[in-house]
């Protein structure tokens, strides 16, 4: 059942020992659809690797709509990266918008890892600049592309997106309104050029 996990961290620790120890700190976890991994306000004491499934983070604006930040998918890492390293208390929600099978791993025993595995403290470092760099792009490319350019983007590199998630949360996360967002995909099915 760990052999997904094991796969995982083979690619970033070099003595099998380690891999072992780190893979055997995860808690397998099931997580049904609509359920909540992280509620805004509460502290983030450990952090998800969807093994299957897909999940959305969003935030609540002032006006009370909730506006996605950001969608996980088969693979990666279910964080929110300074308020899990801050011990802090997140300002997002993160909610399973499919029934999702995953591996936990709490704050304390992170921590542990972290001092004393310099592979994994190295593996850590690389995915947290990893998703800076993420949220770089994708802020330059909310000044810098039109919303069809940000919708291609997404289109090409994340199909897994378009799949899971509903046209109201793609279109948050893109700064559009939806109704935006349905004249992109016409005109990207029709073949029109804007």
């Amino acid at each position: 059942m760990r052999e997904k996990l094991r796969e995982y961290f083979e690619q970033d620790l070099s003595l099998s020992k380690d891999v072992e120890e780190v893979v055997n700190a995860f808690e397998h976890v099931v997580i049904d659809k609509n359920d909540y991994l992280f509620n805004a306000g509460s502290t983030i004491d450990h952090y998800y690797i969807l093994e299957e499934g897909f999940v959305r983070s969003f935030a609540i604006d002032t006006k009370g709509n909730d506006i996605t930040t950001h969608f996980f998918s088969k693979g990666e890492i279910v964080i929110d990266w300074p308020a899990f390293f801050m011990h802090q208390k997140t300002s997002e929600y993160y909610q399973a918008m499919t029934k999702c099978s995953a591996w936990r791993l709490g704050f304390d025993r992170f921590q542990e890892l972290f001092h004393s595995i310099a592979d994994f403290r190295e593996a850590g470092r690389t995915r947290l600049v990893g998703s800076y760099f993420v949220m770089k792009n994708r802020n330059i490319e909310m000044i810098t592309k039109s919303a069809k350019e940000r919708y291609e983007t997404l289109f090409r590199q994340h199909p897994e997106v378009i799949k899971n998630a509903s046209l109201k949360h793609i279109a948050t996360l893109l700064g559009i309104t939806d109704t935006s967002l349905s004249r992109i995909r016409k005109e990207m099915a029709s073949g029109s050029v804007s």
